[in-house]
């Protein structure tokens, strides 16, 4: 991941956190800098973001590694 990539990760999850919705790095709550830092600082792993909805609303924002070893 590159600088603009990282910006813009962390602009888009500002934005969420903003409307209230919070945001989960490998199941702990974190913040959108976290976030953002943790995945340009290990780009060769692999994320994959889960939305969790209640009553039809965003409400949380999982991201979670992906074992790519098997």
């Amino acid at each position: 991941m590159n600088f603009e990539h990282m910006q813009k990760l962390y602009l888009e999850l500002a934005s969420l956190e903003n409307q209230g919705i919070t945001i989960w790095l490998e199941g702990a709550l974190s913040d959108p800098a976290h976030v953002a830092g943790r995945l340009n600082v290990h780009d060769e792993n692999m994320y994959m973001r889960d939305y969790v909805f209640d009553e039809g609303r965003l409400k949380e924002v999982h991201f979670d590694k992906i074992d790519t070893d098997t």
